[in-house]
Order: structure tokens, then C-alpha cells, then sequence
């Protein structure tokens, strides 16, 4: 069984592997496209919803979460060689957004489940994530839209 790991030793971890790393420069035409991917992503997630098929669903939501946490860091100057260190460090450096880092790690083995071992996705799932999907997407959108207007 996967043990779980606090946020500060995975940040750590993600650090002294070099799993995180600087990038120089924000590339604003690629944060625009990303926010339109993402919206596509979510409206894919939409109609497989309305068919009951969670699990392919699950995956654009991931997906699109994914992306915007990407995108979100991109103003970081972050860049991540995985999902987990991504997560770690939006919860880690943003306090401020008042992120859930047990349910970025749940949906991580979940969505990794979905692609690596076959796992199916039920609905009981993804009702338990749904709100947290629909949550940070809207949160991170309004951020990053935020930070567009900034720069």
C-alpha cells in the first residue's frame, strides 16, 4: 500500500531532485492557449459526464486542472518534471489560495490509476472530487486572468 507524504517532505523531495526548476520566460500567447485547451478539456469532461462515463471524464478534468496549475506557475517562472511536484509546489508557495493538498494528491492517484494500472473511475469518485475540480479550475482561471492583466 502507497504511504502517503506530507506536503514539505515531497516539496523536498521534488527540490533535491531537481524536479523543479526555473524558467526565464513567461510566454504570454502560450498562457492564452493554455486557458483555451483547458476550457475545451472541461466542455470534453462535460459531455462524457452526461454519458456517465467517469472515468475518460475524470481524465479531461485532471487534464485540465493539470494545465492550469501549469500555466498558473509559468508566472512562478516553475517549471515541473512531474504532477506531484507541480501540486506540491502551488500548495506549498500559494498559501494564499487556501489549497487542498490531499485532494491534489487523491486525484494524482486516481488519474495515475486510470492510465498505469487500469483502475476504473466509479461515480462514487468522482462526485467525491467533483466539486474540488470545479473549485480550483474556477479559482485558477480567475487567477491566472488576474495575473494577465498584471503583466
Amino acid at each position: 500500500m502507497l504511504q502517503k507524504k506530507m506536503l514539505e517532505e515531497v516539496y523536498d523531495e521534488c527540490i533535491s531532485s531537481g524536479f523543479l526548476q526555473s524558467k526565464r520566460v513567461l510566454d504570454v500567447n502560450k498562457v492564452h492557449d493554455n486557458l483555451k485547451i483547458s476550457e475545451n478539456d472541461m466542455n470534453g469532461g462535460k459531455t462524457l459526464l452526461s454519458e456517465q462515463n467517469w472515468g475518460s471524464a475524470y481524465k479531461l478534468f485532471y487534464d485540465s486542472l493539470h494545465l492550469l496549475v501549469e500555466t498558473f506557475l509559468m508566472f512562478d517562472s516553475i517549471k515541473s518534471f512531474n504532477h506531484q511536484c507541480l501540486f506540491a509546489f502551488l500548495c506549498l508557495k500559494h498559501p494564499e489560495l487556501e489549497l487542498d493538498w490531499n485532494f491534489f494528491e487523491r486525484i494524482r492517484v486516481r488519474r495515475n490509476g486510470i492510465n498505469y494500472y487500469g483502475r476504473l473511475i466509479t461515480e462514487d469518485d468522482w462526485k467525491e472530487d467533483k466539486i474540488g475540480f470545479e473549485l480550483y479550475t474556477s479559482l485558477l482561471r480567475k487567477e491566472i486572468t488576474k495575473k494577465l492583466k498584471d503583466n
